[in-house]
């Protein structure tokens, strides 16, 4: 048996051959949201079932399952003869939703590890790609209703075949694609990543050797399994009950329930989903994975301290989405279901768990990824482009202290790209940038704020689309805190103010130099009663213009 440092070593070092990846990925990629918002994740894999080994810290923590699951997928389509089997130098790649995946904006790469010539594992990574065709710019289409409207669906094939790019595959893939002469950085930054994590890899297990690393992966595992267990211990067998709501699904203007029942059975705690509401016309379905991965997620915030490993997942057991629109299948659109849906789900578990443990769980996040495409022609530049602009939002109240303010969103680390770089890269001037005053949840430690930015085209002509959420009601405040205020969304031509029927989803805005775009991303929802809240608080946020005098004396009972 491995002695505790040896141990620990080796979990370090097989974290820091993904850290090494996510910060290749991100130094040589070419589109903003990958190099500057970090939207990305790399990780090692099982060659026997695909599960997690390990993930870079500063990856997104949606990706955590969803990786797990889309290389489960890969194995088991090579071992039945569906995928060609691997050889060295071999990387699939990937964006199928409905086979372990997202939306098809995330594009995984997974390339098999060998050692003495046997495949050891694999490492796999995902990047959002700025566009992948479809019927609107950056692939939101928040009118959708069938997967072919969404953009191009490839199943695992191989990209790379022994080292050298298949020109063909990759052909097909940019007749299909807009910006595709842009996307070639993009994919040579993807593929650069695992071939450093397959240098690093070799390195560790050079040093330690191929039997004490495989020990520690088992050890690392049980580990996380048993830690996550203890954790869990408190959870009781009598059901704890919750719901989020979505919006609308972008098609259909009515909400979509998620309904969650919460309890321990034996060792293992069940998130049972039954009862949520059944598949939707619009792109707000989320594929299995997905929905498990966020489950995942959600856990892992309350919890950070579990070891990074599919252990710290076997505890959890996910039942009755089958039949909802949380287990969506082909054809059913599923834009929405990572950037969006997922934190719905994630909003789910935090308002049951903050129930059982409320010194640790958080009252909601903003919850939304703020999702805003608009691509067009650069007249100046003389080519087409898609901006893909995320936001952030305020995080909910804890017991300890207040949220904080525009901070990345439930589902990963991805931060707003700098305006500095947006304005550089597209014909687009940012009109306003600062906090949305007024938006965190009162409670007794309120909710941070959003985000207020306002975007002008300068030159061009463009099309813009929204899938966001939160516009109808606000992340929810617990123990008597308030909920956070909603998302808001503007396009303003002239004097003109256009809100989309749905508040936070619409496609196919056409825009002219000099019309704008304004949104407000929601505030966190508040912890505790708001009129516990420290006075001197209250009145220090009114002094920066975080709330006014008049919201300060409704919201708080405020007197001074």
């Amino acid at each position: 048996m491995l002695d505790p440092v040896t141990l620990a070593v080796i979990q370090a070092g097989l974290q820091q051959v993904c850290d090494e990846m996510d910060l290749t990925f991100s130094r040589a990629a070419f589109s903003p949201v990958i190099a500057e918002a970090d939207d990305r994740s790399d990780g090692i894999y099982s060659a026997e079932d695909g599960s997690l080994i390990a993930q870079g810290s500063k990856g997104l923590p949606v990706f955590v399952g969803v990786m797990q699951f889309s290389t489960r997928t890969l194995i088991e389509r090579i071992r039945s003869g569906e995928t060609a089997a691997p050889e060295p130098g071999d990387i699939y790649i990937v964006n199928d939703p409905y086979l372990g995946g997202t939306h098809l904006m995330d594009v995984r790469f997974a390339m098999p590890f060998y050692r003495a010539g046997q495949l050891y594992c694999w490492l796999s990574n995902t990047g959002h790609w700025p566009d992948t065709g479809g019927a609107v710019p950056g692939g939101f289409s928040a009118s959708a209703i069938s997967a072919e409207q969404e953009g191009l669906r490839l199943p695992p094939v191989k990209l790379f075949k022994r080292g050298q790019m298949d020109r063909e595959i990759w052909q097909i893939i940019c007749s299909n694609i807009r910006v595709s002469e842009q996307r070639i950085g993009d994919v040579q930054a993807q593929a650069s990543a695992l071939l450093v994590g397959a240098e690093r890899l070799s390195g560790l297990m050079d040093r330690y050797g191929d039997a004490q690393v495989t020990e520690a992966i088992a050890e690392m595992r049980g580990l996380a399994t048993r830690q996550m267990r203890a954790m869990l211990a408190d959870v009781p067998e009598v059901a704890v009950t919750a719901r989020a709501v979505v919006d609308s699904d972008g098609v259909v203007d009515e909400p979509l329930i998620i309904a969650l029942s919460l309890r321990r059975d034996g060792a293992d705690v069940v998130f049972d989903f039954a009862g949520s509401s059944r598949p939707c016309m619009g792109p707000m379905n989320s594929v299995r994975a997905t929905t498990l991965s966020a489950v995942y997620l959600a856990v892992r915030h309350v919890f950070p301290d579990v070891p990074i490993s599919a252990g710290a997942f076997e505890p959890l057991r996910v039942t009755g989405i089958e039949g909802t629109f949380l287990d969506a299948h082909y054809p059913r659109p599923v834009s929405g279901c990572a950037a969006e849906v997922s934190q719905r789900i994630a909003e789910a578990v935090f308002a049951a768990l903050v129930q059982v443990f409320p010194d640790r769980v958080t009252a909601a996040p903003a919850g939304t990824s703020g999702n805003f495409g608009l691509g067009g022609h650069d007249p100046d530049r003389g080519r087409d482009f898609v901006m893909y602009q995320i936001s952030g939002g305020g995080y909910g109240g804890n017991a300890a202290h207040d949220g904080l303010s525009n901070g990345c969103s439930t589902i990963g680390i991805s931060k707003a790209p700098p305006v500095e770089i947006m304005e550089q890269a597209f014909p687009v001037l940012y009109r306003r940038y600062a906090l949305h005053e007024g938006s965190g949840g009162a409670g007794q430690h309120r909710g941070g704020f959003g985000l207020d930015y306002e975007i002008e085209l300068l030159r061009g002509d463009a099309r813009a689309s929204f899938v966001m959420d939160h516009g109808r009601t606000g992340p929810q405040g617990v123990l008597g805190g308030k909920d956070g205020a909603v998302n808001r969304v503007e396009v303003m031509r002239g004097a003109e103010v256009w809100v989309p029927p749905h508040l936070s989803k619409a496609q196919d805005i056409a825009l002219q130099p000099g019309d704008r775009v304004r949104v407000r991303t929601p505030g966190g929802g508040g912890y505790g009663d708001p009129a516990a809240r420290d006075p001197a608080l209250v009145a220090e946020d009114v002094r920066l213009g975080r709330y006014t005098r008049a919201e300060a004396q409704r919201l708080f009972g405020w007197t001074g």
